[in-house]
């Protein structure tokens, strides 16, 4: 398993947010749950460009298309122009969900202290597969193939690549003393964007290491 410090390239602060969720990318936009609220914001400007009045508690996941959004006991699918819900699922853990990504035509949804990843079907909310970790989950995020979440257990987080056959970690980025992860979520590139969950108002842009790359 490889080990390193995180290296934190940027943080965004924002007035009146008490705290932060889920964090997803639509390839423009980073957008987070902050309690009553989806905002959305520049990542090269630190610009909030949107504001949807919605529930948001938990993981946050953008298909391509449409956001989905993790709302106490379930998963609601919104359009981002009008902020229209336009259905809903159950959630796999009825309300102690955590981190939520999208990948495969799937949703995959951290279970915080069952210490689980489950692939659901979007459609339905039906469990497909469950993948086992040996820390608390919070933020999901794939990319380049790669599963990455994020950790938070006795005051301490890390970013963690994991197997997605087996849950073996791979790869484990070590946040500093005192910073947490709660979502999280690639560009596609260099950057990992992570939440802070309700320790301050930040999202955090975190280095992706090179090597990982494919």
């Amino acid at each position: 398993m490889k080990k390193s410090e995180a290296e934190i390239i940027r943080e965004y602060a924002f007035e009146g947010v008490e705290s932060v969720g889920g964090v997803s990318f639509d390839g423009e936009q980073v957008w987070f749950a902050a309690g009553g609220r989806l905002i959305a914001f520049d990542p090269d400007t630190g610009k909030t460009t949107r504001i949807l009045d919605i529930a948001a508690h938990a993981g946050t996941a953008f298909d391509g298309k449409h956001l989905y959004q993790i709302a106490e006991d379930r998963i609601l699918k919104i359009e981002p122009d009008s902020g229209r819900v336009v259905s809903t699922i159950p959630a796999p853990g009825g309300g102690r969900d955590s981190g939520m990504a999208w990948a495969e035509g799937s949703l995959w949804v951290g279970q915080y202290r069952d210490r689980t990843i489950h692939q659901i079907d979007p459609e339905t909310g039906k469990i497909l597969r469950t993948i086992e970790s040996n820390r608390f989950v919070t933020g999901v995020s794939w990319v380049d193939g790669e599963l990455w979440h994020g950790t938070w257990e006795e005051n301490h987080s890390d970013v963690r690549r994991i197997d997605p056959q087996t849950g073996e970690v791979i790869e484990r980025l070590e946040m500093p003393q005192g910073v947490f992860v709660s979502g999280l979520e690639s560009d596609g590139q260099d950057r990992f964007f992570c939440g802070s969950g309700s320790t301050n108002n930040k999202v955090r842009a975190i280095r992706r290491p090179k090597r990982d790359r494919k």
